[in-house]
């Protein structure tokens, strides 16, 4: 066998569970005695070794979480952080925080480089190339050797484990609509690709604003942003991308995923001649510094970042603080989200 003596590779060497092989690692009375030494045999003939995430956090309790988080530019991110450490620090807990860059690579990497030792539990927000590839085992693996996991915005449905979100169907519905009631007639998106969970969401909820008013969707007025992942050019790529947009399509509302589309859309447009809100209004979802500072001040969708990072700790602690035999059920709690109304929406 030439790959890494995994969890997951004994698993499917053996044709079982990757749970069932974490389980019998450590002797569980769920496995049955025949399992149990077919699969510690493997293990010992292929020299496994359990991953140092398993090993440190499983032997030792610090009073300390590691959160990892795809990027640090994002003022959405940065409000999260100070809920969590706000929540942390009340209970007597530390906080340590790793960045993935929207790396799959670095994700994994920053869970290993985290647990030193030092570290009871993890926040994560994915990373767009986590979700991309679709590769979860470094998280999935180190929940099956109990060590808890609170997802937070971006979140992965095939992983059991304590999530933090926002209803990006509905909340999305309601910004739409917003456009509809000012007046306008062609309204576009500006999403991420599908893999990302809010991206997929959000544009959902675009579709369902529009067919509820009796508007046809059209599929052209649908940008999906191709990102670049950890490259240097990115921001000049995505200008490219709205730029081509706008050359093809005529709108005059417009709803971006996050902040940094809307900002950005709102520079290509004043760049082809268009005044907003007259000619283009425009809704942008997360509420951070540069919506605020644009000009014109952007209206948004806030939500929230310090309540959810505040959640995401609390579900956290409660769960390593657990002092009950059975394990309490995966909880996913919704934070709620309001509409900043600024200039680039006519009232």
């Amino acid at each position: 066998m030439k790959q890494k003596p995994t969890l997951k590779v004994i698993a499917k060497e053996l044709d079982v569970s990757v749970s069932t092989v974490s389980k019998a690692l450590r002797d569980s009375k769920e496995i049955g005695e025949e399992t149990k030494n077919k699969v510690k045999a493997f293990a010992k003939l292929y020299n496994y070794r359990p991953n140092n995430i398993a090993l440190s956090l499983k032997n030792k309790k610090t009073k300390t979480l590691g959160v990892i988080i795809p990027e640090i530019v994002h003022h959405f991110f940065t409000t999260v952080i100070s809920g969590i450490e706000h929540y942390a620090n009340d209970k007597g807990y530390n906080v340590i925080v790793g960045l993935s860059n929207e790396s799959f690579k670095k994700e994994v990497i920053n869970l290993e480089m985290l647990a030193n030792g030092s570290i009871d539990g993890f926040i994560i927000s994915v990373a767009k190339e986590t979700l991309s590839v679709k590769d979860y085992h470094h998280l999935s693996e180190t929940i099956d050797q109990g060590i808890p996991i609170v997802m937070f915005d971006r979140v992965i449905d095939e992983i059991d484990c304590d999530k933090v979100i926002v209803d990006d169907v509905k909340t999305s519905e309601k910004a739409v609509r917003k456009l509809i009631s000012s007046g306008c007639k062609q309204i576009g998106i500006i999403s991420t690709k599908d893999y990302v969970s809010v991206g997929r969401l959000r544009t959902e909820g675009y579709k369902n604003a529009l067919e509820s008013k009796g508007i046809e969707v059209d599929t052209n007025l649908i940008l999906k942003i191709d990102d670049k992942f950890n490259s240097d050019d990115n921001l000049e790529f995505l200008e490219q991308q709205i730029h081509d947009y706008f050359e093809k399509n005529t709108v005059d509302g417009l709803f971006a995923v996050n902040e940094l589309y809307a900002i950005t859309a709102m520079k290509v447009a004043r760049q082809k001649g268009l005044s907003i809100p007259n000619d283009l209004q425009i809704i942008g979802f997360t509420d951070g510094v540069l919506s605020k500072h644009a000009y014109p001040p952007l209206t948004t969708i806030s939500q929230h970042g310090f309540e959810m990072g505040e959640e995401a700790a609390k579900l956290l602690i409660e769960r390593l603080e657990n002092t009950n035999d059975d394990e309490e059920p995966f909880k996913t709690t919704i934070v709620k989200t309001d509409i900043i109304d600024r200039e680039t929406t006519k009232l």
